[in-house]
């Protein structure tokens, strides 16, 4: 590998977009048909919300089980300079990617991708280049915001769900490319499942239907909502681990796993997932992560590989009945669920 491929690898979030913005300026011939993949469900809470009063944040990220089977690296990066990182990835990043961290300063990272959006500013700095940055140098929610806005081009467009454990407080950065949120709270919880929020945001920058609640997004974020109020002064690592597990789809009003519950399986799925998978598409959840102010404290959280509720994936037995996909089998492997596992920096 040289500099280029390293580029290219980190880089790739952002293709969709850059892409987009190309065709719609140069208006070619034939076109590249990219959708911009509905990445993850996540929370972050404190103060009454939460068991112990302190900050929570947990999330599971969604992507191709192709790229999803290999997600599954913890990096603990002691840098020259900055603050020490541990998060999650994959070979050959320098940043998390689906973006869940915590630094020695206390700061504590995730986000999840604003669905249907457009806009991509190549003059600008890339998301990785931003989100690596943040978690390095980041020591407040307000150094965080600053870095993730200086720049941006608004690749990778998120909904950034951050915490401070030294201060017990919490943050959304609703960051798209000409609309940007920042909203804070000392007692209350946000969450995140791929919908915009800002309704200049929704209008603007995305083609998104936020009274669709057969939509994954909707779905999920009312899901997310019935689990936050229910679990109202008792969440914690436990409970946290067992939302990202939840079969629930609120649509359909019933257990089914499927693209609309929190635990995604849009393999699963007759319907797949508009804008993003056919159906029965190898994507879904494929690994989890947790932590509190307590693990934080120590550059530790807990994690666990493939889906959460502890369904395997069995790559040979899911090709039988999907031979559509066969074309995948040289790189499909089987993704198996593992149990939580407790990951912290080196001694």
């Amino acid at each position: 590998m040289d500099i280029w491929d390293v580029v290219a690898l980190n880089g790739a979030e952002e293709w969709g977009y850059y892409v987009k913005e190309y065709d719609r300026k140069h208006r070619p011939e034939a076109s590249a048909s990219l959708a911009l993949p509905e990445h993850c469900s996540a929370f972050v809470a404190t103060g009454s919300y939460t068991k112990d009063g302190k900050v929570i944040i947990a999330h599971n990220n969604w992507t191709s089980y192709l790229d999803g089977e290999r997600w599954t690296i913890i990096f603990d990066i002691a840098p020259a300079s900055g603050r020490r990182i541990l998060m999650d990835s994959f070979p050959g990043a320098i940043h998390s990617a689906d973006d869940f961290a915590i630094n020695s300063a206390g700061i504590m990272i995730t986000e999840t991708t604003i669905s249907q959006f457009s806009g991509y500013d190549p003059n600008g700095i890339p998301e990785f280049v931003r989100a690596r940055k943040a978690m390095q140098y980041a020591t407040s929610i307000d150094d965080f915001a600053r870095i993730m806005k200086e720049g941006n081009n608004g690749g990778y467009a998120n909904t950034w769900l951050v915490a401070d454990r030294r201060t017990n407080e919490i943050a959304s950065l609703e960051l798209g490319l000409k609309n940007v949120t920042l909203l804070r709270k000392s007692d209350g919880y946000f969450v995140g499942s791929n919908f915009p929020a800002n309704p200049r945001l929704v209008k603007e920058e995305t083609n998104f239907d936020v009274k669709d609640l057969a939509n994954s997004a909707n779905a999920r974020r009312v899901r997310w909502e019935q689990l936050i109020a229910e679990y109202k002064g008792r969440i914690d690592i436990v409970a946290a681990e067992g939302f990202l597990a939840d079969h629930y789809d609120t649509f359909e009003k019933k257990e089914d796993a499927d693209e609309r519950t929190l635990c995604g399986h849009i393999d699963l799925s007759s319907r797949g997932m508009a804008h993003w998978q056919p159906p029965y598409g190898t994507a879904g959840a494929v690994q989890n992560k947790v932590a509190d102010a307590t693990m934080a404290e120590r550059m530790s959280f807990t994690a666990a590989r493939g889906h959460a509720c502890g369904i395997n994936f069995k790559a040979a037995e899911y090709l039988r009945k999907h031979p559509e996909f066969s074309w995948e089998k040289p790189l499909l492997r089987d993704m198996d669920a593992y149990p939580w596992t407790i990951f912290s920096i080196a001694p």
